[in-house]
């Protein structure tokens, strides 16, 4: 007997029902208009890419643990793409003689990573990726990082709900580097560490640090507390990097953005970063975890043997922001799109349902006929189940008479109407 086919998705990915893409579908739209008040364009590419392209800069643990890498018929190694950013900068190093500069640009593509599925992390997830190039400074910095946040509350999302935590690779290495003279090997095991310090049980990561830092350890953590730039010792403070997180931190404070705060700890795993890192955290106490962040990439360009181009960017991932919209009850309310349902009362209604139907379809309306020969109640039943919001029975009297009830399924409201007055009526009700 041979094995039954599993009725589940593959492990880590997820069916989208109607109420579940009715979701989804507002997650995109929130996005879109958010990012395009600022003028963000929309690109795409295909899920395809040469490995070479992930093994170059976003990290051998990505692309050795966590990638669905495979060859190809011709030979090719190739990977469905685990981030957006690396094709990004493809797509602009391809082009950069053609493109005006500066570019605003953002997309929604899938996304897929081999690993454990929890909650917030799956194996496939969309992701909102919105990238500007061609612009340093604190000023372009300020706008990618406000764009998070007005995405924060186009959804709704109150301030004291979430908190946007800064800093900078540039101040990380210089700190590693000069400040505390460790090497480039040490550097990156503790960059590491320091990227999974939340993660960490607190006396965990402070013997794997003193494992690389022996009596400079108490220094080091103390660094890692501090949570205002002035609060730097003298050493720290006039770095580059301080400077530039200081100008940053202004610009911020001038917009109105004002829950943001330094966090030495955020460091993003991607080996790409080069300048200010930045995460967004759900505050609350039922989802407090990192919703997602970026940061500047400003060499990843010229990893295809073209001149610099600079950039700084966010992903922004459908599951984390779904958990924190129902988190926060933030959740819109399932609408169909069917805003009509048409139930014939018999076979012999059926030629006038389809093209009252038509007409109304012609009218701009949404409109589903019945095309079984059930019994009237089952067929109100199934316009309710589905939430189409409106029911015409047509009957032979309808016909006859050319008037149509029509009822309203969410208020029990019943209105005695023409032809021409369904347009009028629906569109009365939906502007009130």
């Amino acid at each position: 007997m041979s094995k039954s086919l599993s009725l589940e998705p593959y492990k880590g990915t997820r069916d989208f029902y109607p109420e579940d893409q009715f979701i989804q579908n507002y997650i995109f739209s929130t996005w879109k208009k958010a990012v395009q008040k600022f003028g963000y364009l929309e690109y795409n590419a295909s899920i395809l890419e040469e490995t070479e392209l992930y093994t170059s800069k976003s990290g051998a643990e990505i692309v050795n643990e966590q990638t669905y890498t495979f060859i190809d018929r011709g030979g090719r190694e190739v990977t469905i793409r685990p981030e957006m950013t690396p094709t990004v900068a493809r797509m602009v190093a391809s082009k950069r003689r053609e493109l005006t500069f500066p570019l605003r640009w953002f997309s929604i593509p899938n996304l897929f990573r081999y690993e454990r599925p929890q909650r917030g992390r799956l194996r496939e997830h969309w992701q909102l990726n919105v990238d500007m190039f061609g612009v340093e400074g604190a000023a372009s910095d300020a706008e990618v990082i406000s764009v998070a946040y007005n995405i924060m509350k186009s959804f709704g999302a109150e301030d004291s709900q979430f908190v946007i935590r800064i800093s900078s690779r540039k101040f990380m290495n210089f700190l590693m580097r000069q400040h505390f003279g460790l090497s480039e090997e040490i550097s990156g095991t503790l960059s590491k560490l320091v990227d999974r310090k939340d993660k960490t049980e607190v006396s965990v990561f402070e013997s794997q640090v003193k494992e690389l830092l022996k009596d400079k350890t108490e220094s080091f953590l103390s660094t890692l507390e501090i949570k205002n730039i002035k609060d730097f010792p003298e050493g720290l403070s006039q770095h580059e990097s301080t400077l530039e997180l200081s100008a940053l931190f202004e610009v911020l404070r001038d917009q109105g953005i004002t829950n943001v705060v330094f966090d030495p700890t955020i460091v993003r795993g991607f080996d790409y970063y080069t300048g200010v890192v930045f995460e967004l955290h759900d505050t609350g106490s039922e989802n407090n975890r990192a919703l997602f962040g970026g940061g500047r990439y400003d060499d990843l360009v010229s990893i295809f043997n073209v001149e610099k181009v600079s950039g700084i960017g966010f992903g922004m991932g459908d599951v984390t922001i779904h958990d924190f919209l129902e988190t926060y009850a933030l959740l819109p309310v399932y609408v169909s799109t069917t805003q009509v349902y048409i139930a014939p009362f018999d076979e012999t209604t059926f030629s006038a349902s389809s093209e009252l139907a038509a007409f109304l379809r012609a009218q701009g309306i949404n409109t589903a006929v019945d095309l079984t020969d059930r019994k009237i109640a089952g067929k109100v039943k199934t316009a309710d189940r589905e939430k189409t919001p409106w029911l015409i029975v047509v009957g032979q009297d309808e016909i006859t008479s050319g008037k149509f009830k029509l009822k309203n399924l969410a208020e029990s409201m019943e209105y005695e109407v023409t032809q021409d007055q369904i347009i009028t009526t629906l569109k009365k009700s939906a502007h009130t």
